[in-house]
């Protein structure tokens, strides 16, 4: 059951989704396509609300990686091209035969299994054979290799014209290494041709990320899988917006002498007498405990430092100098843009991790509130 009161949520802000998606769609170079990666339900954004976004805007591809994704992606209304972005189990891939997921392919067992379904008339789609090219060692094949060329060879044989696309995904995305690995990519799609009876005009050779699109770095690939950009992770400068607000309230005001210990183990003293506000949020919400003793939240257009140790569900935030705060009233743990926001690069740096993490940790951890546009003043 929903709750109506929740003690945190996450406003999700769609025309923030909508005006990022337009804005990476006119990144991509004309002849090139985009596939809009929604995996971890929509980097915790949620996929119901955001497929209706991406099929407003024409993309006809979208990136997951569990069947529930896939199927909450169908459900939303989407029929275009599924792309699972990892390997998937045997159990994973016959799960996924009615939502026509395109899998991935870089071993000889996945190809017979697929070769298995297609015979059976269970799998209608095509699938992508993943190389590493020198990139994330994860699950791709590698084909520099004389023993992987001949574990290639045996995949075409055996899936041959239902082999549609052609992928890897870069390590990283410096300069000179995406250079390289580009090139790599390059040569060793260009080998799986010539090596086959596959059409190139027929076969959607693919790679990259977020970061490989904005890069100044031209790299060959016919569509570009990028998530991150949907959710204003990136690139501020260009008019990409955060897309997700943090929020809890105010639950109690207390005030307390200088030196009284404040939280588990009395881990801070206070230095003055101090009024201090109990916040409605702890570390089952996402606010996680390294955070102690370097974040903060913003009250009543203010920052106010977060003491002592990160409770379960319960937070301590100073407020001894804005005495305007009463309890009940709204307090911003992440985003905004009034004169106190919590900007991305600050919560980077309180909770040491990426802001992909932080939103698909804070989207499945709260109530979602999806926000259509922000209401007039």
């Amino acid at each position: 059951m929903p709750d109506c009161c929740p003690p945190s949520w996450c406003t999700i802000h769609l025309d923030r989704i909508s005006g990022n998606l337009e804005r990476a769609l006119a990144l991509v170079p004309a002849g090139r396509r985009f596939c809009a990666v929604l995996k971890a339900d929509a980097y915790g954004h949620g996929i119901a609300q955001v497929v209706p976004l991406v099929r407003e805007q024409g993309v006809r591809c979208i990136g997951i990686t569990s069947n529930a994704e896939a199927r909450a992606v169908r459900e939303a209304g989407f029929d275009g091209a599924l792309i699972r972005l990892r390997a998937a189990t045997p159990q994973e891939i016959a799960g996924a035969l009615p939502d026509r997921v395109q899998e991935q392919v870089a071993c000889r067992a996945t190809a017979a299994l697929i070769r298995r379904h297609l015979d059976a008339g269970h799998y209608r789609t095509c699938a992508h054979l993943a190389l590493n090219c020198a990139g994330m060692s994860r699950d791709a094949l590698e084909i520099s290799t004389r023993a992987g060329q001949d574990i290639c060879r045996a995949i075409l044989d055996r899936l041959g014209p239902h082999i549609g696309g052609i992928c890897t995904h870069f390590a990283s995305n410096d300069a000179a290494a995406l250079r390289q690995s580009s090139d790599l990519f390059r040569r060793q799609a260009a080998w799986v041709i010539d090596n086959s009876d596959l059409s190139r005009a027929e076969v959607t050779v693919h790679a990259g990320s977020t970061l490989t699109l904005v890069s100044d770095t031209p790299v060959d690939t016919d569509m570009y899988r990028c998530g991150a950009i949907l959710y204003g992770i990136v690139k501020p400068e260009l008019g990409f917006r955060s897309t997700m607000d943090l929020e809890a309230r105010v639950v109690s005001l207390q005030a307390y002498p200088a030196g009284a210990g404040v939280g588990y183990d009395r881990a801070h003293h206070l230095h003055r007498a101090s009024r201090l506000a109990c916040l409605s949020v702890g570390y089952e919400n996402g606010f996680r405990r390294l955070a102690r003793g370097v974040s903060a939240v913003s009250v009543r257009g203010a920052l106010a430092p977060v003491l002592g140790k990160v409770s379960m569900n319960a937070i301590v935030a100073d407020v001894t100098d804005i005495p305007s705060v009463r309890v009940g009233d709204t307090v911003r743990l992440f985003g905004g843009h009034d004169t106190a926001p919590i900007t991305p690069p600050m919560a980077e740096a309180q909770f040491g991790t990426i802001m992909a993490e932080l939103y698909t940790d804070w989207g499945r951890r709260n109530t979602r509130v999806h926000r259509q546009s922000v209401p007039a003043p």
